[in-house]
């Protein structure tokens, strides 16, 4: 899945330049994010909290394919988050559907790290898409 949304306002971010890491809890997976790798495909923007995770084999639910269309990628950035760019007003609007939203919230398809400073996201358990198919 992938795409963009044509009815919002599409997201300013500045793409990161040099390596940097996340590490997502509460599995304490930490990631290496090297940009000359960035998107590693095409669900959220580029370099997405979403499109990183997916890339690093993390389930994070994104009912609508990552294009800003639902709360399901719903994440909470607890360091970091001054890297991020800004959350539009769109974003914001969906994330008022989103459960247990805090001041650092944010949906991580929209969420774009510019790789000045490290990140720690926490994925929230009911976003956390545990269900494999087998191929």
């Amino acid at each position: 899945m992938g795409g963009t949304n044509p009815y919002i306002e599409k997201a300013e971010f500045t793409p990161a330049k040099q390596k940097y890491t996340i590490t997502f809890m509460p599995e304490g997976k930490v990631v290496e994010v090297d940009p000359e790798n960035v998107p590693y495909g095409r669900t959220g923007l580029p370099g997405s909290l979403l499109d990183i995770a997916l890339g690093a084999d993390l389930d994070v639910d994104h009912a609508c394919g990552g294009v800003c269309a639902c709360s399901t990628c719903h994440v909470i950035v607890r360091e970091g988050l001054e890297s991020c760019n800004e959350a539009t007003d769109d974003e914001l609007d969906m994330l008022d559907d989103a459960r247990g939203v805090e001041l650092e919230s944010r949906l991580s398809c929209q969420c774009v790290p510019n790789g000045t400073k490290n990140l720690i996201v926490e994925i929230p358990t009911w976003n956390r898409n545990l269900v494999k198919e087998d191929d």
